[in-house]
């Protein structure tokens, strides 16, 4: 007469595949080098500069807001300033209206700085507002109006280009105080003069001064190249380390050109102003933030 098969005893290992495993290591290894980081930036404040490709593609934008609330999850105090430019051309042409640029700047005029203000204060601010809250972070949008944070005055230069202006005083209080509610501040990039008469302001020159008012740790400026390269042709002429010294003569070369300039300007003017790192990354990678944020290495060009 047959026994059945008694059980053994203790516990079995259950069988996972080899790839499970692997693909497990690898993450728990992400997340051992990723610590160190945590530490470093936790309770540290960070600027990004929003815009480019980042904004308009729905995947990479829900990847950005991804990236912001991990952030504020470890503790990071995460500023956001954002552009809308191809919203405010794609408004401007509705209206029949051209869209002109000198030296990466747009050329601003009455009418053209009313449909800035719309766009920018108004429905680009407040669907990226919308979208960090539904991914269940907390938000609050503001613009440089708001509570004077952004104080201009025009900027003169030839050929004039309208109603755009240049910042003379940030008061940071609006921002440190959302910060310190734990909201993670959206900022429009408009500002007033004291007569009350409103601006456009390049969005990189505003994340500089914002970055530098707030002493600000690192301030990453998302673009859309690898960063500072020789020749946009030839992915080998990427330039991972710029001293400050250096743009100068990259400019007179021409490796610094058009809508490039105000990007390296938004870094250069960050480091003389005191935040520690400043760095142009590629914001068509997915999660370029945490890449840069959370490697020794980073992705994108440095400049100190």
């Amino acid at each position: 007469m047959q026994t059945k098969a008694q059980p053994q005893s203790g516990l079995t290992q259950p069988m996972v595949p080899q790839s499970m495993l692997e693909e497990n290591d690898m993450k728990a290894r992400v997340l051992t080098q990723a610590l160190p980081y945590f530490k470093k930036y936790a309770g540290k404040i960070v600027v990004i500069k929003y815009g480019g490709n980042a904004m308009i593609s729905d995947d990479l934008r829900e990847a950005v807001m991804s990236d912001i609330q991990l952030l504020s999850l470890v503790g990071v105090k995460v500023v956001l300033v954002h552009g809308g430019g191809p919203e405010i051309s794609a408004t401007l042409k509705r209206m029949g209206i051209a869209s002109r640029f000198v030296g990466g700047l747009r050329v601003t005029d009455a009418e053209t700085a009313e449909v800035v203000q719309m766009v920018l204060a108004g429905k680009t601010n407040k669907d990226l507002v919308a979208l960090v809250q539904k991914m269940g972070g907390r938000a609050i949008g503001l613009c440089g109006l708001d509570g004077g944070l952004l104080r201009v005055k025009k900027l003169e230069q030839e050929p004039d280009i309208g109603f755009v202006g240049e910042i003379t005083h940030v008061d940071p209080s609006p921002i440190l105080d959302a910060l310190q509610a734990g909201y993670i501040p959206i900022l429009a990039t408009v500002g007033a003069d004291e007569t009350g008469q409103v601006y456009n302001i390049n969005a990189d020159t505003a994340a500089a001064a914002i970055a530098g008012a707030l002493r600000a740790e690192n301030i990453i400026v998302m673009t859309d190249v690898r960063g500072l390269m020789r020749d946009m042709n030839d992915p080998e002429s990427f330039i991972p380390a710029v001293h400050v010294s250096e743009v100068s003569s990259l400019k007179r070369q021409g490796v610094i050109s058009g809508g490039m300039i105000p990007k390296v300007q938004c870094c250069v003017e960050a480091v003389r102003q005191g935040v520690a790192r400043a760095v142009m990354i590629d914001g068509r990678i997915q999660h370029a933030i945490l890449l840069e944020m959370f490697s020794d290495e980073g992705i994108g060009t440095l400049f100190h």
